[in-house]
């Protein structure tokens, strides 16, 4: 399978391959007109909220619920993605919202990978950059499959598995970790036992990824060292779990993770979002890691 993370140079090698455009913008502003004053040639823009969610959803499932496996196969197959596809997700936030469709794909055993450093990345190593609308891809033929469940947890498997002491990874701001701001969400705070593993955290000032031994050394601070199993990855039960606002920069952490050779976190997709929206879910406030050591 093709690596997590791919530079821009092999992307240019990759003449087949599906690039995809998938930005998305928390502020409201229109992922489509990004796209369309500047994106990769021969791209396609993907609409997060209408091609990589479900609609119509309970507030517990979050913003952004998985779609069904047959809808996820329809938006696939519109975008030109087919079973044997190439895939290369980029944004211009180093991986913010690319990183769902690249672990959407991944978690399926699907050929998919992320622009290193994304648009910016491939324009400063000197690449054409193309303007406007595109044509509407061909069809392609995506056979449905069903969201493999050792990939994902459901939040009574993860408030267990954080009681129980287990690396639950917060993507969001450390802001929003410790309830100092609530933004969209029901109430302010984490999951307790969680710990603050803000998305921007594995990218460089360039924004790409950190090196591997930085991603380790990283995740090894957030108590996430089991180095990735090269048999048999059916059994997840103790990898770490990756959550975030609405399921989509929690994708960061299980895209770094990988990239530096350790065991990719589990999804709990509904995040904060989800969380939040039951009353019966718990909430702990502040930073209870922070405040055991001061100094740091």
């Amino acid at each position: 399978m093709i690596a997590p993370v791919v530079s821009p140079e092999i992307v240019a090698a990759l003449p087949h391959a599906v690039l995809a455009d998938v930005r998305w913008y928390l502020d409201g502003r229109d992922g489509r007109d990004a796209f369309e004053r500047a994106h990769v040639p021969g791209a396609v823009w993907v609409d997060l909220d209408r091609q990589l969610a479900a609609h119509d959803q309970p507030a517990t499932e979050g913003r952004h619920p998985l779609p069904s496996p047959v809808e996820f196969a329809a938006s696939m197959a519109e975008l030109g993605i087919g079973d044997d596809t190439v895939v290369v997700a980029y944004d211009d936030t180093g991986g913010l919202t690319a990183g769902r469709l690249v672990v959407m794909l991944r978690m399926l055993g699907r050929e998919a990978a992320l622009l290193d450093g994304g648009l910016k990345a491939w324009a400063l190593a000197g690449f054409d950059i193309e303007t406007g609308p595109c044509d509407p891809p061909l069809p392609a033929v995506f056979t449905p499959q069903p969201w493999p469940a050792h990939r994902l947890v459901t939040a009574a498997e993860m408030a267990a598995f954080a009681a129980a002491g287990g690396p639950v990874l917060d993507a969001r701001t450390h802001e929003r970790f410790t309830g100092e701001q609530a933004l969209i969400d029901p109430r302010p705070g984490h999951v307790p036992g969680a710990r603050s593993a803000p998305w921007t955290a594995v990218l460089g000032e360039d924004s790409r990824l950190l090196p591997p031994h930085q991603l380790r050394a990283h995740y090894a601070q957030l108590g996430a060292t089991e180095p990735a199993d090269t048999g048999d990855t059916a059994e997840l039960s103790d990898a770490p779990i990756a959550y975030c606002g609405s399921g989509v920069s929690a994708c960061m952490n299980i895209v770094a993770m990988e990239h530096a050779g350790l065991t990719p976190p589990r999804l709990y997709v509904a995040s904060w979002s989800g969380w939040s929206a039951d009353p019966a879910n718990a909430v702990e406030l502040g930073d209870p890691a922070a405040a055991s050591n001061p100094h740091d």
